[in-house]
């Protein structure tokens, strides 16, 4: 599949391939074990609504050492013991912006919430474009595959969040096409007030989008953004991508870039843009480096926005008054994901595609836990980075790189604090989200 739906697959039967439904030349290698990151012990599962402690994935991923079942996912990011004590998502409603969705998405989440269990839930699919169908790729299949990853992670984070998944008939690519379609979909969250966090697992190259009618569309973009962070208060999250410090330069996606560039909507001041992360388990410690295929660096688009001016000096100099991307990060690599279930068979995905739903998952119950929506929280995030809290709320991510060899194009190396390749890092949600609302 093209690079815009940011999934990669690796599929039970054939575990030596991965079926990219993001990138040629995207890494997905197996990292090394020099990792950095915080210890993460495991809690008791006491709340009814919480997944039992199902530490196993299933019979056929047994060869994978790499899979991880929701309850291990909890675990590494901080969630338990906000899941043990009723936060859970409920009552907070995630939008899932995708083309053409999956015809067989609540088969695959019954069988998905039944193995792992999860609560049983009915997503709600939308198609509310009267416009015709586009496809000229045959793009469908992995479409599918990015929908039910997203929604499958969304709702092993926050197992009571509703999900709502609004699905265009045109697809997705570079340049503007699909993204008039896209901010429709956008708008209708705001008109029929749907929810207030939205999640999107696509994206397209700057360097597709630098002509004049491509500017006009992106100011219509800005304009919705900003109108949906500060007057409906919407939480966007963005996947950064999966070409390391590169993407496409052509319309056709087939061209990777010699250049370091970044991609829309992740590069949007409005938007909390998410990097990926190889996550790694030893002994009841889990531990991250920066994945090779994060997407990372600079754009040539928007200016730093004030909430990444706080950075310190040292990190500003890289910055030429640019927007940085990413903004935080969680598990990405496809070697170390999360087990999902489609269309009769077991899979183990990742892709940045995988760590922005996680991180939606999360404002979910930091919105249940606050009893309101804390609408844009990027300022509250870097305010969280300059503070004394930052260490307990990240896991800083210290190690690795997203140079991108295919393209031979030099990366970005993870640093302590913030850096193109994982952000600020990746949650502790039961440290984060507490220090969150008081920042917002």
């Amino acid at each position: 599949m093209a690079r815009y739906s940011r999934c990669f697959v690796i599929v039970a039967i054939l575990l030596t391939c991965i079926t990219a439904c993001g990138l040629p030349g995207s890494s997905g290698k197996n990292a090394s074990s020099e990792n950095t990151g915080n210890t993460v012990s495991a809690a008791p599962a006491g709340s009814s609504s919480a997944p039992p402690p199902i530490t196993t994935c299933p019979a056929d991923l047994s060869k994978f050492s790499g899979c991880y079942t929701p309850y291990r996912f909890q675990l590494a990011y901080g969630l338990r013991s906000l899941l043990d004590k009723g936060y859970t998502g409920k009552g907070q409603t995630i939008i899932d912006i995708v083309s053409f969705g999956s015809p067989t998405l609540q088969k695959d989440m019954d069988v998905f919430s039944q193995q792992f269990g999860l609560p049983q839930t009915t997503i709600q699919v939308i198609s509310p474009l009267n416009v015709k169908e586009y496809d000229p790729r045959g793009d469908k299949p992995g479409w599918a595959s990015e929908t039910t990853l997203d929604v499958q992670i969304i709702h092993a984070i926050a197992p009571d969040a509703k999900i709502v998944v609004l699905q265009s008939p045109v697809a997705e690519t570079e340049g503007t096409i699909g993204l008039p379609e896209f901010r429709q979909l956008e708008q209708y969250v705001i008109d029929h007030k749907l929810g207030n966090i939205v999640s999107q697992s696509w994206g397209a190259s700057e360097l597709t989008l630098q002509d004049s009618a491509s500017q006009q569309e992106l100011k219509l973009w800005n304009d919705l953004f900003q109108n949906g962070t500060i007057r409906h208060g919407i939480t966007y999250f963005s996947s950064s991508g999966d070409a390391g410090a590169t993407d496409y330069a052509d319309l056709d996606g087939k061209q990777l870039a010699q250049v370091q560039t970044t991609s829309f909507a992740p590069d949007s001041p409005w938007v909390t843009s998410v990097g990926g992360t190889t996550l790694l388990q030893k002994n009841g410690t889990f531990t991250e480096r920066g994945w090779s295929g994060s997407g990372g660096g600079f754009s040539k688009f928007y200016q730093t926005p004030d909430y990444q001016k706080s950075l310190p000096a040292s990190t500003q100099q890289q910055f030429n008054n640019r927007r940085g991307v990413p903004d935080v990060s969680a598990a990405a690599d496809p070697y170390t994901g999360l087990a999902f279930y489609q269309a009769g068979a077991w899979s183990v995905a990742g892709g940045t595609s995988a760590s922005a739903p996680l991180w939606s998952g999360i404002a979910a119950i930091a919105n249940q836990v606050a009893g309101h929506p804390l609408g844009f929280i990027n300022p509250a995030l870097y305010k969280l980075a300059a503070s004394g809290t930052y260490a307990q709320d990240f896991r800083d991510v210290t190690v690795g790189d997203n140079s991108n060899p295919a393209a031979r194009v030099k990366g970005f190396p993870a640093a302590q604090g913030w850096d193109p390749i994982t952000g600020l890092g990746s949650p502790n949600a039961e440290k984060l989200i507490p220090d969150l609302i008081k920042a917002a």
